[in-house]
């Protein structure tokens, strides 16, 4: 029988609770040792050590390490963890900026370690679920893939804007469903709530597919929208990750014979359909799959590849909004 693998965990804040929850729950895994300075406020340990310190926790003798820091402290702590050899789980975004990202994502690469981004939205069942039937080629070509993210403003963000902390998700989320990448990307933001970062984003992007996407997302909302729209030639999939629900909208064919209408609608509605699927919560989905890949098995994780070209689009929507231009990437 396999030895539990012997996990960690930096950052027990706002995010690092609910890894804590779920690593503590996790078959196979235990979780020895949590870093944070101002310890643990939430009470979620449980029976592991809390400690100062990123050398503390890899004197412990860690398997692999998931980070909930500050996105300012990933890449110091990533990288403190890919020297010793450590297989680490970072929160998305990967890190600040590109070049970061970057230095990141060679350090494991080069280490021959798992290294994986938090990108929880892709575990999201009714993602999980849009993704295979696409696959499966249930919509045909993919026209068009629209997301809508908004809410109220999270306190417990300080060091980013909307674009870094919650765009991320859904220029991944597209580029994973189409299973393509950004060639270009235009964007408009706004500050309205007087802080040094973006409260409110719209972007419009290309994919290589010649897909079309567009983001709006903000935290200026009092009410709170999860909504993923995917539409292609057979119609259209509704994604609300909020409920972890799945909607198929498909085009028509029955045939309209009122003119009037008839030659203004280029498809006509058909059929509706709300998927039953199973909803495992996403985040312990996540780690299922990075515990997986860490003993070697299939696993269907974020990579840190992936997660440096989501921080370059996001880069690059930041560049395009402060611009007024267009940016190739």
């Amino acid at each position: 029988m396999m030895a539990n693998l012997r996990a960690g965990l930096v950052g027990i804040g706002s995010m690092g609770r609910h890894h804590a929850r779920v690593l503590r729950s996790l078959d196979g895994v235990d979780l020895v040792g949590v870093v944070d300075p101002e310890g643990d406020k939430h009470h979620a340990a449980g029976d592991a050590k809390v400690l100062k310190e990123v050398a503390d926790l890899i004197g412990l003798g860690v398997d692999y390490v998931t980070v909930a820091v500050p996105t300012a402290f990933h890449e110091g702590v990533a990288l403190a963890l890919a020297e010793a050899g450590v297989h680490a789980l970072v929160e998305k975004p990967l890190a600040f900026d590109v070049e970061s990202s970057e230095r990141i994502a060679d350090a494991f690469e080069s280490a021959g370690l798992v290294g994986g981004v938090g990108h929880i939205e892709r575990y999201n069942p009714a993602v999980q679920s849009l993704r295979a039937r696409l696959e499966n080629g249930d919509l045909g070509d993919v026209y068009q893939i629209v997301t809508r993210r908004q809410g109220p403003f999270p306190n417990r963000i300080a060091d980013v804007g909307v674009v870094k902390d919650l765009a991320t998700h859904d220029i991944d989320l597209a580029s994973w469903v189409t299973k393509s990448t950004y060639v270009s990307v235009a964007a408009q933001t706004a500050h309205r709530s007087g802080r040094e970062h973006e409260d409110l984003i719209a972007i419009t992007g290309r994919f290589a597919s010649g897909a079309i996407a567009n983001h709006l997302v903000n935290w200026l909302s009092p009410m709170k929208e999860r909504v993923t729209v995917v539409t292609g030639e057979r119609g259209a999939f509704v994604a609300d990750t909020l409920a972890a629900d799945l909607t198929f909208f498909a085009n028509g064919t029955v045939a309209t014979t009122w003119d009037a209408i008839a030659g203004f609608r280029g498809v006509s509605e058909g059929d509706m359909i709300r998927f039953a699927i199973p909803k495992v919560e996403p985040l312990l989905a996540e780690h299922l799959a990075f515990r997986d890949a860490v003993r070697g098995e299939e696993s269907t994780i974020v990579t840190m590849r992936q997660g440096l070209e989501t921080v370059r689009v996001a880069v690059a929507a930041l560049e395009s909004a402060r611009t007024g231009t267009t940016i190739r990437l």
